[in-house]
């Protein structure tokens, strides 16, 4: 896995032992079988975490009391190149609708010659949040994006 980190921009990749349409299906179709159970905002414990197949849709949790928490918006949904993402999340881990106050997480998938895919995650804008070292630091961690990509590779295959 690699890293480039500033204070504007969290990157990460990781190649997966798929080829490009699994890779984007296992991010997006089965997005809540590798999300951390402990990655929720919501007060019931996490029972589904979802992306929605086209521009424009929700990206949220499902609690295990049915109660739903939008984290952001489907910016782009381009199978199996790319998907984009607003980020709507806090440093306190709050929802906040304004899309002023919104990051941005860019997902591209690239297939390599061995049927593999090299996967690179950009979460951008933090400087769009008023609290972007909490942002920063909350998805640079090691239970943020590198761990987070490290249990998609596994959940890939």
């Amino acid at each position: 896995m690699s890293t480039d980190t500033d204070a504007l921009t969290v990157t990460k990749s990781i190649t997966v032992n798929a080829g490009r349409e699994r890779a984007f299906a296992v991010f997006t179709e089965k997005f809540s079988t590798w999300w951390p159970k402990s990655h929720h905002i919501g007060k019931a414990e996490l029972a589904d975490a979802v992306i929605e197949p086209a521009a424009g849709g929700r990206w949220y949790e499902r609690g295990t009391d049915g109660s739903e928490c939008d984290w952001g918006v489907v910016l782009a949904y381009d199978p199996p190149e790319r998907v984009v993402l607003s980020w709507h999340l806090q440093g306190d881990w709050s929802y906040d609708p304004d899309p002023a106050k919104a990051s941005e997480v860019e997902v591209v998938f690239t297939e390599e010659a061995d049927g593999r895919t090299r996967v690179v995650l950009t979460h951008r804008h933090l400087d769009r949040h008023d609290d972007q070292e909490a942002v920063r630091g909350g998805v640079d961690a090691p239970g943020g994006w590198g761990g987070i990509l490290a249990d998609y590779a596994a959940a890939c295959g």
